[in-house]
């Protein structure tokens, strides 16, 4: 088993400020070195881990803390506040995709209903049509054109005519009723996809609004810290994504997972870790940022698979498989209410957008309560 990435370590000053430089280094270094093993065959490009300083120290004091918060504190309820925004993020995406699915589907219902008044058009010119022709007959009944014809056998052609035309225009009168029912019921759908829509686009703007809150207040408690503790801060959490992580692989969960990426699965994760450094950004899909389930999504659309736009949808939709069957290209759903998405990419890593005001990364696929995990290429 490969060991376990250390924090660097320093005297107080200029130790500080190399964790701060570094923070972002660390993070990667310790998705990959916290594995059990590096996996052999791998068919994608890995993103390289660097060697990390072999000296060590004692670990830091303790800064001053904030508005009388350690920056423990800080950080946990900073962690919340982009929680509470991931969630509200989720519904906004929700709520976008069902507008522009409500918005496509009303296009549609209008052009069957341009197409319906056209049938209808037509057919009434044929009914037209047919009541000229009789009126050109004088509306005699039949007996009397046959008591006044001087060639019955002619009489009897023309009747059979007669009967056919009489047929046709009933099938005619027919079609017209159910043209005419079938736009009555295109209206009453158009109807109820603008109330949805209506309904969808006042979610969208609740969530919104949610969003921007729980990500201002998050960034108003951040703006607080001195550069030295904000530094710190990338540090806490780290430390405790490695803690997540090292108590995750202590159980044992990566012992079995030993599945190879499909060729769809190898262009999903190429696409993924080529956007590493990319920031993240709430409802962006690319291709100059992305919010955790954009990245995850449009890396399956570069593979040629369309999955659903929100983590909740890709939990709901997608077939779920066991963490001992999981292979690179997988989706890992995190969180009771699954609003993050990561895309697992072998050895214990998992590459994912994370929050406002960091970039995409890798980080250890257990850094986070494991929901599910979802597969798009079943």
């Amino acid at each position: 088993m490969r060991g376990l990435a250390r924090v660097p370590g320093g005297t107080m000053g200029a130790a500080r400020r190399r964790r701060g430089a570094s923070s972002l280094v660390l993070l990667c270094t310790m998705a990959i070195l916290t594995a059990p093993g590096l996996a052999t065959g791998m068919a994608y490009a890995a993103p390289a881990a660097p060697v990390a300083p072999a000296a060590t120290a004692a670990p830091a004091a303790p800064l001053p803390e904030p508005g009388g918060k350690s920056l423990e504190q800080v950080r946990k309820e900073i962690e919340e506040l982009y929680r509470q925004a991931g969630t509200a993020t989720d519904a906004y995406n929700l709520a976008e995709a069902e507008t522009k699915a409500q918005s496509d589907k009303i296009v549609e219902i209008a052009n069957l209903v341009v197409a319906g008044k056209e049938r209808i058009t037509a057919l009434k010119n044929r009914a037209g049509a047919a009541a000229r022709a009789q009126y050109r007959t004088g509306g005699m009944p039949p007996g009397a054109q046959l008591a006044l014809s001087d060639d019955p056998n002619h009489y009897l052609d023309g009747a059979g005519r007669l009967r056919e035309g009489e047929k046709a225009t009933s099938g005619m009168l027919s079609e017209l009723d159910r043209t005419q029912a079938d736009l009555q019921r295109y209206a009453e759908e158009a109807s109820e996809r603008w109330a949805t829509l209506e309904a969808n686009r006042v979610k969208s703007e609740d969530s919104k609004k949610q969003i921007e809150e729980k990500i201002k207040a998050a960034e108003e408690l951040e703006s607080k810290l001195e550069a030295e503790e904000k530094a710190r801060l990338i540090q806490l959490e780290q430390e405790a994504q490695y803690k997540a992580q090292t108590a995750w692989l202590s159980t044992g969960a990566m012992k079995d997972v030993k599945g190879t990426a499909t060729d769809a699965g190898k262009r999903a994760v190429q696409f993924a870790t080529a956007q590493i450094g990319k920031p993240y950004k709430w409802g962006a899909v690319g291709p100059a940022s992305f919010d955790c389930s954009g990245l995850t999504s449009q890396a399956w659309l570069a593979a040629g698979r369309g999955i659903p736009r929100t983590s909740q949808e890709q939990l709901r939709l997608l077939p779920k498989v066991a963490l001992k069957d999981m292979r690179p290209g997988d989706l890992i759903i995190y969180f009771d209410d699954a609003t993050h998405v990561g895309m697992y990419v072998g050895d214990g890593a998992m590459v994912h957008a994370p929050r406002p005001g960091r970039n995409i990364t890798l980080a250890g696929a257990g850094s986070m309560p494991i929901k599910a995990v979802v597969r798009p290429d079943a």
